[in-house]
């Protein structure tokens, strides 16, 4: 992984962890013990799809980079997907607080989002890769007088 991509994944995976350890506090005090299991266990689920879409959304940037937009597409649609899955899937858990876990789901799939957008804002990446040829000096073709 390179470093950029590196920085970017500590960008988002930080208030995303940040936002988890919030929502568990007030589900803790809303709903229990059993209610900040589910906001960690909801922070966890997020962190681990969304960056694992990030990192393959960032292999399939570097080797086929004209895929990059549909794939962005397909991997945020199949995470929201799952994600909905997960929801459904636990809705009458008794491990911890269904309410809790869903809407710690929701908004820490927000505030990833909208991390992964100020870190993609704020990259100074180039548009288009320096031709290694066009670096060296161009020669002088004028007189030498």
């Amino acid at each position: 992984m390179r470093s950029n991509d590196a920085r970017t994944l500590l960008q988002v995976a930080l208030p995303t962890a940040g936002a988890g350890v919030l929502a568990a506090v007030i589900s803790g005090v809303v709903a229990g013990g059993k209610g900040a299991v589910g906001a960690v266990v909801a922070t966890v689920i997020v962190i681990l799809f969304m960056g694992i879409g990030l990192v393959v959304l960032e292999r399939t940037a570097k080797s086929l980079p004209h895929l990059f937009q549909g794939m962005g597409l397909m991997l945020y649609a199949a995470q929201i997907l799952l994600l909905f899955i997960f929801v459904a899937a636990f809705k009458n858990t008794t491990l911890f607080n269904p309410k809790a876990f869903a809407i710690t789901l929701v908004a820490a799939t927000l505030v990833w989002i909208a991390a992964q957008t100020r870190a993609h804002m704020k990259a100074k990446l180039l548009y288009v890769e320096p031709d290694p040829s066009s670096s060296e000096k161009p020669e002088n073709k004028g007189s030498k007088s």
